[in-house]
This record gives structure tokens, C-alpha cells and sequence, in this order.
């Protein structure tokens, strides 16, 4: 079997440094690969586990079941590193295997954001010639089930090309910053049988409250849960484990230290945030990530697991659209629950801080396809 092609465009320009204070990859309770069960078995016998979801399998141990890595040392630095698993040794690169394979990668980590360090392509593609096997078989398997689905969605009557679509949204990128264009989309995308962006007039007198709940309800959906050590995390500048976790009584901020334990730092009503108004520094931030999120095919394997479970009832167009609209008013409201809890600020730089936020929340969607 020839070696595929693999498409490394998300990375070109780009540089990946690891800051040595940082750790958060070692919150990712990373999967041990069959042919590295055998080490860990035999040297550490007492820091594995076995897990049944998504898939049975076993994977390296958490301190207290809930924290980082228990190979993760008081300096935030890994005690085994040479013989670290493979999915330790890929982050913050994510190899998304659909009809074909496309690296992405995780805008969550600190560590790409310096623009400093090592080739981000020449790192993937050495990470790639080790996991080629893997690679290999993963792209027989998702490559016929992609077969099925466009076959599905053709005889559903909603099929489109993936070329028109990001064809599409590249030449509207600018409005996707724009909020009241940004309701339009998804307005349409809900009461239109086939939305085209070219024909999105924004409305100067939409709800803003409407948009408000719909970014509100989008952002907590994965902040609700019973379990705190299942919500998103975010790093912040001063190196620390940030987590935020909805209740009936409004969003808790804690802090995750080295040993596993929580911390209490405050707590926000999430109907006093809103959606911020951003200045010219902002908008360009976020478009250059819009960007990115248009290539991902995650993005659109996304899509295509929203229209599987909606009994290919809804035209591709639509559900690609509403998607990313929603994806942005995520983002943008994180953007604001920041600043209200932690005082980020606005502009340029808090928008990067809410990428930092968002970008592995967005990465951990599910997808047709699969992240190898």
C-alpha cells in the first residue's frame, strides 16, 4: 500500500514550541497503542488504566483519577518523555482522517502562538512516517464510510460540494464577524431550503437578545456537567489549569494544580455576559481563524455528523452555514465570559486568549471521520 498523501496546509508558516511551564497537554488522559502496552505493562504496572469509551482500550492514569498525568513531576515535566505515547508525542497536532487525511492543529496549546521552535510541517511529518501504518488503515476504513455518506446524501437530495461551500464563506468572511450578519445566517439556515451567503442581507434591527441566548446556550453546552474534570480548560498567560463548569446557580471558576485538586476562584452569572462589540484588531483575529476553521475538514466532518443526526433532512448548505455561525457566537461569548471572570480584556489579545480557550473544545466535536 503506497503511502497517502497527507495535507499539511494548516501548518505552513507556522512554528511549535513546547513552554516548559505549561503542562495542559498532560490533562488529555492519553490512549496506550497495542504495541506500547507491552512497556508501560512490565515498567508501570500500577499507572495505566483501562477505559471503555469511546472505544475499549487502555490509557496512561490520572493523579486522582481527575488530574494531570501521573508521569507529570512537580516542575510540570514529564518523568518518562523518551518513552511517551504516541498521542502525547502528536499534541498539538491532530491527524483527522476522513476521504483523505489533513493535519490540524490545536490552537489551544500556548506553545504555537510564539512563533518559535521547530517546522510545525517537518514535526507532523515525522509524526506522520511513524504512525503510517495507522494512518494507512484508518483512511480504508473512514474513506468507505465517507462513500456512504455522500451516497446518502445525494439520494436525500442535500448534497454539496465541500469546494463550494468554503468557496462560499471565504468570500463572505469578513460579514461572519459582523453579528447581525451572523443572526441572518443562522435565521436562514433554520427557515430557508438552501441558504446562499451572497443573498444574506444583515437586518440592523435583529434580536440581539435572541443571539445573546443562542451564543449563551451554544458556550454552556459544554460546560454542563456533574463532573468538573470534563469541562473545557484553559491556560492562561500565568501558566494556569482554568476550568468552568455550569450549574443551576451560574458558571464556577476554578483552578486545577499540579496535584489534582480545585481550587475556587469565582463565579458569573452567565446572563450578565454578552456578546462584546470588537474593534478592528479583534475582527481580524477572528477572521484569520474563521479562515481556519473554513479548511479544517473536522469543521465540515462536523457538519456532516449534525446533518447524519438529523436524518439527512436539512440541505448540506444550511447545516455548514449554521454550523460555523454558531461556532463564532461561541467563540465571541467565551470571549466576554473571560473577561468577566479573569479581566482579559477586549481587542486583539483577548480574542486570541478565547482561540486559546475554544480551539480544543472545537477540535473534541464530533465528527465523521475520525482523529488518528
Amino acid at each position: 500500500m503506497n503511502d497517502p498523501v497527507i495535507d499539511y496546509s494548516e501548518l505552513i508558516g507556522r512554528k511549535v514550541y513546547c513552554p516548559p511551564e505549561c503542562g495542559m497537554c498532560c490533562l488529555c488522559q492519553p490512549e496506550i497503542l497495542p504495541d506500547e502496552y507491552s512497556f508501560f505493562k512490565t515498567k508501570h504496572p500500577s499507572s495505566i488504566t483501562k477505559k471503555k469509551e469511546p472505544h475499549e482500550h487502555f490509557a496512561v492514569a490520572l493523579k486522582k483519577g481527575r488530574g494531570s498525568c501521573v508521569f507529570l513531576d512537580d516542575d510540570r515535566r514529564c518523568s518518562i518523555y523518551a518513552n511517551r505515547p504516541t498521542y502525547c508525542r502528536q499534541f498539538p497536532f491532530h491527524f483527522h482522517v476522513s476521504d483523505r487525511i489533513r493535519v490540524e492543529l490545536d490552537l489551544s496549546c500556548r506553545g504555537v502562538w510564539y512563533g518559535k521552535g521547530n517546522d510545525a510541517v517537518s514535526e507532523a511529518e515525522a509524526l506522520a512516517q511513524r504512525s503510517a501504518y495507522r494512518l494507512k488503515t484508518a483512511l480504508m476504513e473512514a474513506t468507505g464510510v465517507y462513500r456512504e455518506f455522500f451516497g446518502l446524501c445525494k439520494e436525500a437530495g442535500v448534497f454539496a460540494e465541500q469546494s463550494t461551500l468554503r468557496s462560499s464563506v471565504h468570500e463572505n468572511i469578513s460579514n461572519f464577524t459582523d453579528l447581525a450578519y451572523l443572526a441572518e445566517v443562522m435565521n436562514a439556515s433554520l427557515d430557508e431550503p438552501s441558504v446562499s451567503l451572497s443573498e444574506i442581507t444583515p437586518n440592523a434591527n435583529f434580536d440581539m437578545d435572541e443571539l445573546n441566548e443562542a451564543a449563551r446556550e451554544a458556550a454552556l453546552s459544554s460546560m454542563q456537567s456533574f463532573d468538573p474534570f470534563s469541562v473545557p480548560v484553559y491556560c492562561d498567560g500565568q501558566w494556569n489549569w482554568n476550568l468552568f463548569m455550569a450549574g443551576k446557580n451560574g458558571i464556577d471558576w476554578s483552578v486545577l494544580d499540579n496535584n489534582g485538586d480545585l481550587h475556587v476562584k469565582g463565579s458569573a452569572d452567565p446572563g450578565d455576559i454578552v456578546l462584546p462589540q470588537m474593534d478592528g484588531g479583534a475582527k481580524k483575529v477572528l477572521r484569520d481563524y474563521i479562515n481556519i476553521l473554513n479548511r479544517r475538514d473536522s469543521m465540515m466532518g462536523y457538519a456532516y455528523h449534525t446533518m447524519d443526526s438529523l436524518n439527512y433532512e436539512d440541505d448540506m448548505t444550511n447545516v455548514y452555514y449554521g454550523s460555523l455561525a454558531v461556532s463564532i457566537i461561541d467563540l465571541m461569548w467565551r470571549s466576554a465570559m473571560l473577561d468577566r471572570l479573569m479581566g482579559i480584556g477586549g481587542g486583539e489579545n483577548g480574542m486570541r486568549e478565547a482561540i486559546i480557550f475554544y480551539d480544543m473544545d472545537r477540535l473534541d466535536a464530533p465528527t465523521i471521520g475520525a482523529f488518528v
